[in-house]
């Protein structure tokens, strides 16, 4: 099998009901509709152990192109093909070219901050929420850099046009899922979206998937970013 449970390595499978479980890992106990097929569950919180990874990229990078900073973040071991980290990383990869490209932010702060709000997005948002955690990452990294709250007016409604259309080209595509897919598509939606309403041009490259070997449900020529090679 390729990459699946992370203890196990057994095929995923989606409850159609909540049942409470243990966590293979830390042992905590919650409601999920997600574990293997042998039973292992994974919280959260212990599938994006190691993600502070990401501050040792944040502040040497000089990288103005998000999919290029993404990358990196995927190759680190803390990342696995599909996962909740997915909901921080393209945030954070936003964040810091955006700010490499010109943008007027305390990375730092920024960062923590996308950090606290990504890790509340759980795996399977995508199918059980009908929004992708990786189109919600990058209405959580505009809401950040336009300083959006409930009670803003232009800011919070950039933040929601910015998840809108990431999800718009997710949906076009269509399931099933594919974290990497998603990512891909949330960033290119969010470098054409800050162009237009912050002034800041983010660099951009062409995507082509070197993960499809690792997807058992990829969706090849369906994908805008499969390569066969």
């Amino acid at each position: 099998m390729k990459e699946e449970c992370l203890i196990c390595s057994s095929p995923l499978v989606y409850l159609e009901k909540e049942r409470s479980m243990e966590c293979a890992i830390c042992h905590k106990v919650e409601y999920s509709k997600t574990c293997c097929e042998r039973g292992h569950y994974v919280c959260n919180e212990c599938h994006t152990r190691g993600i502070d990874a990401i501050y040792r990229v944040c502040f040497d990078e000089t990288s103005k192109n998000p999919i290029e900073i993404l990358e990196k973040m995927m190759a680190m071991s803390f990342c696995h093909m599909h996962g909740p980290e997915h909901h921080v990383m393209v945030g954070a990869a936003l964040l810091i070219a955006y700010r490499n490209a010109g943008g007027d932010i305390d990375l730092s702060d920024a960062l923590v901050e996308l950090m606290r709000r990504g890790k509340q997005v759980p795996g399977g948002a995508c199918g059980f929420w009908g929004a992708c955690g990786a189109g919600l990452s990058s209405g959580m990294f505009v809401s950040i850099i336009s300083h959006s709250t409930p009670l803003t007016i232009e800011p919070f409604a950039l933040s929601h046009r910015m998840t809108s259309s990431s999800l718009a080209r997710i949906a076009e595509v269509g399931g099933p899922r594919c974290c990497k897919r998603g990512s891909y598509l949330s960033i290119l939606a969010a470098i054409d979206f800050v162009e237009k309403h912050f002034g800041v041009a983010m660099e951009r490259s062409d995507v082509v998937c070197r993960h499809c070997g690792k997807n058992n449900q990829c969706i090849k020529v369906r994908c805008p970013f499969y390569s066969k090679f």
